[in-house]
């Protein structure tokens, strides 16, 4: 059996995004990008794969994290932030994937493995800016409850 966070478990939850990406791409032909199947399944995407594909995906990703995590221990997870700072958060989120026509899935798992460029400037630009936001929320700030 895996155990929660370990190298072990991190390969094999990265096997199965990697795998299911890949599935994505050779069944339907098109990059399996969270944020993209989000909005065609919200109908605020100009374009997409169909609708029931886009949500037959977008549901199958929570119904995969409890299958796991009803096989596995699960870590004690503790959400410390106000509900307010998470939904602003998460706006903004969906704002920068909109404004970088991709989140992690799309930029950081497909295109990364297709070697585009585009997809490389968006990951480290993501991913530097995230680590700022944290560095200057937490270390800077104090913090935000």
């Amino acid at each position: 059996m895996l155990e929660p966070l370990s190298p072990l478990s991190a390969i094999a939850g990265g096997l199965l995004i990697g795998t299911a990406a890949a599935l994505f791409l050779l069944l339907s032909g098109r990059i399996a990008g969270v944020s993209g199947l989000a909005a065609t399944v919200a109908r605020i995407a100009d374009e997409g794969p169909p609708w029931l594909q886009a949500a037959s995906f977008v549901i199958a990703l929570p119904l995969g994290a409890l299958i796991v995590s009803a096989t596995l221990r699960t870590p004690n997870i503790q959400v410390t932030s106000s509900v307010p700072l998470l939904i602003a958060a998460g706006l903004l989120v969906g704002f920068g994937t909109r404004l970088g026509s991709g989140c992690t899935s799309g930029h950081g798992v497909c295109g990364m493995a297709r070697l585009s460029p585009r997809s490389i400037a968006a990951t480290a630009t993501f991913m530097l800016l995230g680590i700022a936001t944290v560095f200057v929320v937490r270390h800077l700030l104090g913090g935000f409850k």
